[in-house]
């Protein structure tokens, strides 16, 4: 693990508990169905994998289903209509961004969501400090795809193995090994359907202010090294 000289970070289930809204969008639907309200803690994990997954874990409906795509949209629509109702940043997720600040790294968003949810809501979670805001939309793929986190990285001017990236799904880490960067697993967030122990990133931390410990440390280490 090389001494960060910017960190990246994913942001729906690692900066931000937005599962709260994306659930709520997901039972408006249901609703209008004439059918029950899906369980918040049955629609939770599956709030990093976007319209795909909460549309599968509310419906049962996959991508290539025919109906996939109506809904997609229909689910698209209601969340952004309340998008940042319930939505917050994760408990000390301040407190490690103001940390990151004091040892002037600079910090960015690396995000699958799309523009048109992520310029309104960075604001509404006061994230308007990130140095850069790649979105699902900004390059031509989406992770587990490198390239946004590669042009997170060519915005801040640094090289990608310089960089850590922490996210909470598989494709966090699947995308920081393919850029070169150091891959970190938040265990605080959404996880998916996995364990993040079988992911093989570089390191899992459990909470914001032990992901900052562990920046200190290795900024620590550097300093002693050159010394």
């Amino acid at each position: 693990m090389r001494t960060p000289t910017a960190v990246l970070f994913d942001l729906d289930g690692t900066l931000a508990d937005t599962a709260p809204d994306l659930a709520a969008a997901v039972n408006a639907m249901r609703t209008r169905r004439d059918l029950p309200e899906a369980s918040y803690l049955s629609l939770r994990p599956f709030a990093s994998a976007g319209a795909r997954g909460l549309i599968g874990a509310g419906f049962g409906i996959k991508p290539e289903d025919s109906e996939f795509e109506a809904m997609r949209t229909e689910f698209l629509d209601q969340y952004e209509s309340a998008i940042a109702v319930h939505s917050k940043l994760f408990e000390h997720v301040p407190a490690l961004l103001h940390g990151l600040d004091s040892l002037k790294l600079p910090w960015g968003i690396v995000t699958n969501k799309a523009k048109r949810f992520t310029r309104p809501l960075v604001p509404l979670l006061d994230l308007e400090q990130a140095r850069c805001v790649v979105c699902g939309d900004t390059t031509p793929h989406a992770k587990p795809h490198p390239a946004p986190l590669l042009e997170a990285a060519r915005q801040l001017g640094v090289r990608s193995e310089e960089c850590w990236y922490i996210g909470d799904d598989l494709r966090d880490i699947q995308a920081a090994e393919a850029a070169g960067m150091t891959s970190i697993a938040a265990a605080w967030g959404y996880c998916g359907a996995t364990e993040p122990q079988h992911w093989k990133a570089d390191a899992i931390v459990d909470s914001p202010l032990e992901l900052l410990e562990l920046i200190r440390a290795k900024h620590l280490q550097g300093r002693v090294s050159q010394n």
